[in-house]
């Protein structure tokens, strides 16, 4: 029986190395998949991990069919086994129903990976709807640190170096735009809610 499953953490904690694994030990014993991402901080088309892992992707938009895509590439022939869906936080909720709806009506395994709350600590709408989706969510076994040596659990972002709990949900990290330069890092709840970022140790 396919499977919706949900691969979830902080920032940092090996979701995008995990699903170049899942991928590569899926095709490597002949199965026949699909790999997904949107909004890799690589650029459009890639599947990377910080541990310098990349995998060719197809790019999700608010456009993007998963049902219909399915049933395009899927042939009795030549039939989809999985999809690795990276960056599944970023998908629409009606993106995760197609999703299911691929797992229930094609019988296609979905590994889902993405980060569950943003840097105001909201749910992601795609996260938010695998939540209620899944058959099954694995929260992931490496933590993430805070730079108190805590558990990371919460992402935050800095705008040139300081932390910022307002705007636009998405902004890709590590990269400069009109208003400055755009980063994340994992913090514990408690320099999170104190918006004490790493570089206050400088001051």
């Amino acid at each position: 029986m396919a499977e919706l499953v949900f691969f979830t953490g902080t920032m940092d904690c090996g979701k995008s190395t995990l699903a170049a694994q899942v991928n590569y030990t899926h095709a490597s014993r002949g199965r026949r998949g699909l790999v997904f991402t949107r909004n890799d901080r690589a650029g459009s088309g890639v599947l990377s991990s910080r541990l310098g892992l990349e995998v060719a992707a197809v790019e999700v938009t608010d456009q993007t069919d998963f049902f219909a895509l399915a049933l395009a590439e899927n042939t009795k022939s030549d039939p989809l086994d999985y999809f690795i869906c990276d960056e599944a936080q970023f998908y629409t909720r009606d993106q995760i129903n197609q999703l299911a709806h691929v797992v229930d009506d094609l019988d296609i395994d979905v590994f889902a990976f993405g980060i569950a709350s943003d840097f105001r600590t909201e749910l992601f709408p795609g996260s938010a709807r695998l939540f209620e989706l899944a058959d099954r969510i694995q929260v992931l076994q490496v933590e993430a640190l805070c730079w108190c040596g805590r558990r990371g659990t919460h992402n935050a972002r800095t705008l040139d170096g300081v932390m910022v709990t307002e705007g636009e949900q998405v902004a890709v990290g590590d990269t400069a735009g009109d208003s400055g330069v755009v980063s994340y890092e994992v913090l514990c709840r408690r320099h999170h809610m104190a918006a004490m970022p790493i570089n206050h140790l400088a001051d």
